[in-house]
């Protein structure tokens, strides 16, 4: 259902990421798609930067937007996800949270039911679907059976409210399992993890075994010294290679028809639409409301990546727990 007026937006939470979401707002804004309210910041000076960058209104209290806006962006800390999101919902704002959801799966609970109970959108900011080597590939996909991710930073100069797993891994294991199938159940989680400059964990491997057979080895860092975020996986027939750095994808495969296996082999590099991912991401969304369809990642797929994540944590800290009982029993 096309709506006869432009959606009035704006952004919550306007530092690293948050920014790009005001920018964004502001951008098709100008090209006549929404009317652009403002961005909203705890701290006054950056939500003046942002109005004085892109226009709208500087906001310090997320409250004086209810009654001014349709729809937001949420970038603000994990912590504040499920509080903002649900005023916004709860009046019918539709909102778009950055990953992860929420801190806890009773907190997604509420915010979904909020979604529901008004009939307002609320889609979950898993980025990576919209890279546009991922949106290449993603039609290529047929069966995956092996994963190896990795998934490296140089420490970040930002806040730091969550570990490695919900603040860099769940992109992987939101991807993992939209891939692999949403339907099909995680049957084993085996996790290691360990602080290394932060109190929380910024280091951690995780191998996920699904019922289907399928199986994901991930390795996330936030403390290495170059950038990488690479996927490679096996399906039938096809050694697939994404990069989300640098927007690449090919599929190397094998026809079994030729006289060889090695006469056989071709590698097809896929064609990728340089967009940028937010910008996608928050078009799709607009599409969604405007159109009234289901958003592309929805608030039950937040969860689910979130419960993955839950379930990573607890097999590092109970690995935690084993060795330090090793180390209790050889003091």
């Amino acid at each position: 259902m096309a709506t006869a007026k432009k959606l009035r937006a704006a952004a919550i939470g306007v530092g690293s990421l948050g920014r790009h979401h005001a920018r964004n707002y502001a951008e098709l804004g100008r090209e006549g798609r929404v009317e652009y309210i403002g961005a909203c910041d705890i701290d006054a000076a950056t939500a003046e930067k942002m109005a004085a960058e892109h226009g709208g209104t500087a906001f310090t209290d997320w409250r004086e937007l209810l009654g001014k806006v349709d729809v937001v962006s949420v970038a603000t800390p994990t912590e504040t996800h499920c509080e903002i999101a649900c005023a916004f919902l709860e009046t019918g704002v539709h909102v778009l949270v950055e990953k992860p959801i929420a801190t806890s799966l009773a907190e997604a609970d509420r915010m979904i039911a909020a979604a529901e109970g008004s009939g307002a959108k609320l889609m979950v900011g898993q980025l990576e679907r919209f890279n546009p080597a991922m949106v290449a590939l993603r039609p290529h996909v047929t069966n995956p059976l092996y994963f190896e991710i990795h998934r490296v930073s140089p420490f970040p100069n930002r806040s730091l409210d969550v570990d490695v797993v919900l603040d860099v891994m769940i992109h992987d294991l939101d991807a993992v399992q939209w891939l692999v199938g949403e339907d099909v159940k995680v049957s084993e989680i085996r996790a290691v993890g360990i602080p290394v400059i932060s109190d929380k964990v910024d280091a951690a491997n995780a191998r996920i075994e699904f019922e289907n057979g399928a199986v994901a080895n991930i390795t996330a860092s936030r403390i290495g010294t170059e950038k990488i975020r690479k996927t490679r996986f096996y399906q039938t027939n096809a050694y697939v290679v994404l990069d989300y750095a640098t927007k690449f994808a090919s599929l190397t495969s094998l026809n079994p028809e030729a006289s060889h296996p090695l006469l056989g082999i071709s590698i097809n590099r896929l064609e990728i639409n340089d967009v940028e991912p937010l910008r996608a991401e928050i078009i799709a969304f607009l599409d969604s409301i405007e159109n009234d369809t289901p958003t592309p990642v929805t608030g039950e797929d937040g969860r689910r990546a979130l419960a993955l994540a839950v379930g990573v944590l607890e097999k590092i800290e109970a690995h935690v727990g084993r060795l330090e009982r090793q180390a209790s029993l050889l003091a």
